[in-house]
């Protein structure tokens, strides 16, 4: 037969685990030393050993000519992982993981088109400040080298933009120590992805280890700054607002404990809802301006004098372009801003003091000065916080859809029938901004949105990657037909797996963000309609359940069902989003107005003019 580069490849992978399988044992030698990576061993044992050292309870990718030793190993030591469809599943099911269990995922692909198509996936992990590590095959390097090499794109070139950090293994004693300081660096200061790139040949080679255990991750904490902090918190006559991001995921209990000492209101930004419970008297849900819960910019933005809050703080959050709708924030007198990395503070909102600080342990020393910190229970904030929520409530509940489902109350009757420790995946879909406003999240590490990326098709296998690790547990998606149709295919990986995740597709036929956005500014909407999808020859024929809600009378029945299917089941949810009001989309699109010049005011207002009268607008 032909001989190609890549059976080339395989062959020389196989040669050499042949040759060595009969002088090295399959597993490592006995630890003598705790922690430590000891022992004769492959390249490729020491990746798995020093993974499963690391904690790592799943791989997530596909095998490939560079990485087949690596794979072989995990099943030899019996180090579990999930194959994927597409790369890009790789990188979005490891942050599935992450975000679930709070601690780095890990995802193994090949070099070039393995690597290119996990780079989104990735850049979501890095903007949103999610722990990965990604180890990555590579080409042969140094005097194995050859030109044109199968895949022979700069792996750490591309890796460098989408990561913290990438870690080129160029000697087999190498291995151990860059994966654990990729775990390290991993979760130092603010959370991201890291990448070990290792060359093939590398992993069949043998070496005889002595790796230490790697370092603890670095945790800040600016002791003067905390003090300037503290200074303005004792001032007890100054009322407080705290806003929490997912820096505090992990420090729920102590952040209850604080508002309770400052009887401060809590809204959190979108990748921070849950870390304050949001049924809590003193929640006033996601945001605090004009684009966020109606109680948060009522409770935030107070124009009377004696309920207006004086200080916010800032803890764990970054201020980014969707958590603050295009950087709409209200103007609060003195503002404190608490963050693990140095290089977020003051950079969107002027602070009056900048804490370089982990969140868990700003919150742990600023709880010691609770006697000089405490205020008098405030019952009439409490009232006024209540009343706000009530009144978006009510707005909540009214049925807009005229056929089809309501989108917003397929929101509300999910909650009512989720367990509070379900695990909710939100994908890229207008209905993001609906479920950031109404539905209540109780539980840090059970709701999850790609924030900052925006990575379209995320949820689908980010939900799977967290499945895998938490049997037991409900898992669910929302997500919109335009997404459903960028990661489909993942659902095969369910079914072949028995991962009973439930796959709510909000069906409209249309990318309806982009109708909402395109429509205000342009009078007409342009490659938005989507194909007619047949979901349940889809589901048939990736071997998962199926079911369809078609009216809004038929939501808690059929979301009930769905919780009940014992295995992977996709419903199709056919909503009608009508004209309900996305206080996002409409409080962005007022800034984005107020920020244009008065030329381009201009030739919008003479486009739109021209357009309000053409009885026929070009729809698609």
């Amino acid at each position: 037969m032909d001989l190609t580069r890549r059976t080339l490849l395989h062959g020389a992978a196989v040669a050499g685990g042949l040759m060595l399988a009969s002088r090295v044992p399959a597993q490592a030698a006995g630890k003598s030393t705790p922690g430590w990576i000891e022992g004769k061993m492959t390249g490729a044992m020491a990746v798995v050993e020093t993974l499963v050292q690391e904690g790592c309870e799943c791989v997530y990718g596909i095998p490939g000519a560079q990485e087949n030793e690596l794979w072989d190993a995990m099943k030899t030591k019996g180090l579990p992982y999930l194959l994927c469809t597409h790369e890009f599943s790789a990188s979005t099911m490891a942050d599935g993981y992450a975000r679930t269990k709070g601690k780095p995922g890990v995802l193994a692909v090949v070099p070039g088109p393995g690597v290119t198509n996990s780079l989104t996936g990735m850049g979501e992990a890095l903007i949103d400040s999610v722990p990965l590590v990604a180890i990555v095959g590579d080409i042969a390097q140094g005097e194995k080298f050859r030109p044109f090499q199968v895949h022979c794109l700069d792996q750490v070139a591309l890796l460098k933009p989408v990561t913290k950090g990438v870690f080129h293994v160029e000697k087999v004693d190498q291995i151990a120590a860059a994966i654990r300081s990729a775990f390290t660096l991993a979760m130092s200061g603010e959370p991201g992805p890291v990448a070990v790139v290792i060359p093939y040949t590398l992993l069949v080679d043998v070496h005889d280890f002595r790796t230490p255990p790697g370092e603890a991750p670095a945790v800040p904490f600016d002791e003067k700054c905390f003090l300037d902090a503290l200074k303005i918190l004792k001032e007890t006559r100054l009322k407080i607002g705290i806003y929490a991001g997912q820096g505090c995921q992990d420090y729920s209990d102590a952040l209850i404990q604080l508002a309770e000492v400052l009887q401060a209101p809590v809204a959190t930004s979108v990748s921070g809802k849950g870390v304050f419970p949001e049924n809590h008297p003193l929640s006033v849900g996601w945001g605090y301006g004009s684009h966020a819960t109606g109680a948060s910019e009522k409770i935030f933005t107070s124009m009377i004098p004696t309920h207006q809050i004086d200080v916010l703080l800032a803890i764990g959050v970054r201020f980014s372009e969707v958590s603050t709708g295009y950087y709409n924030m209200p103007k609060i007198h003195k503002v404190i801003h608490v963050d693990a990395n140095a290089c977020n503070l003051g950079k969107v909102l002027k602070t009056d003091v900048s804490v370089h600080a982990d969140a868990g342990i700003f919150l742990a020393k600023t709880l010691e000065f609770t006697p000089a910190l405490k205020r008098e229970f405030d019952g009439k904030q409490q009232d006024r916080i209540k009343a706000a929520k009530a009144d978006d409530l009510a707005r909540h509940n009214k049925q807009e859809a005229l056929s089809g489902a309501d989108p917003m109350q397929f929101l509300l009757k999910l909650r009512k029938c989720l367990p509070e420790d379900g695990l909710v995946f939100v994908d890229v879909t207008v209905s993001e901004h609906l479920a950031a406003e109404a539905f209540q999240v109780t539980k840090p590490r059970t709701y999850f949105n790609p924030t900052d990326n925006q990575a379209m098709g995320w949820s689908i296998p980010a939900a799977l990657g967290a499945a895998k690790v938490s049997p037991g547990k409900p898992v669910v998606t929302i997500t919109g037909d335009g997404c459903f149709m960028m990661s489909a295919m993942e659902i095969s990986t369910a079914a072949r797996e028995n991962l009973p995740v439930k796959f709510f597709i909000l069906d409209d036929q249309a990318y309806h963000y982009m109708q909402r956005l395109q429509k205000a500014a342009y009078l007409r909407t342009t490659a938005t309609i989507l194909a007619r999808m047949d979901y349940s020859a889809f589901a048939q024929a990736m071997g998962v359940g199926y079911l369809e809600i078609d009216s809004t009378s038929k939501l808690e029945a059929g979301i009930q069902s769905a919780l009940a299917y014992p295995g992977p089941v996709l419903v199709r949810v056919m909503v009608d989003y009508r004209d309900r009001k996305i206080r996002w989309i409409d409080a962005v699109a007022r800034r984005y107005v107020r920020e244009m010049t008065p030329a381009q005011m201009t030739r919008f207002l003479a486009r739109l003019g021209s357009r309000a009268v053409d009885f026929q607008p070009a729809n698609d």
